[in-house]
């Protein structure tokens, strides 16, 4: 099989529970901090929406789930590249090895969005989270990264 088109595969599985998880960082930590569950989700959806998404507390179809879907494309976009770029490290299986390099990847994730990515299309949440809570959020993202490589290797 192709090695992109088996990336892509593997990437919508790890994608997926690395958006789940860190989703659920992000609603918890909303909550606990910010005083709302789906506003650092909503955050997410200034891409389409301007900044008005930011300061949307309550869950929306508008604010919440468009966030989600652009967080879930995301998350799958980061994905499919650590599926690819550390095939030959994730093929052996082995949780010391994924879980530094599911680490390694989302570290690079936050990188590019908070150092390159212009500020139009940075992911929104960092106005309703502080620093240590980005850092648990992307924690969630590498952790479920590291479990979708491992659950798309089981035999």
């Amino acid at each position: 099989m192709n090695t992109w088109k088996t990336a892509s595969a593997r990437g919508l599985v790890s994608g997926t529970v690395a958006s789940v998880l860190s989703t659920v960082a992000l609603t918890a930590l909303g909550k606990a901090t910010d005083g709302s569950g789906s506003g650092p989700t909503n955050a997410i959806s200034h891409w389409v929406w301007g900044d008005r998404a930011a300061r949307r507390d309550g869950p929306s179809w508008r604010y919440t789930a468009t966030g989600y879907l652009i967080h879930h494309a995301s998350a799958t976009f980061w994905a499919v590249l650590f599926e690819r770029l550390l095939k030959p490290q994730l093929d052996k299986q082995d949780p010391a090895v994924t879980l530094p390099a599911a680490a390694a990847a989302s570290a690079l994730a936050c990188f590019v969005d908070y150092r390159i990515t212009p500020e139009r299309l940075k992911p929104g949440f960092e106005q309703r989270l502080s620093r240590p809570s980005l850092a648990l959020v992307y924690g969630a993202f590498g952790l479920g990264l590291a479990l979708g490589a491992l659950l798309n290797r089981r035999d």
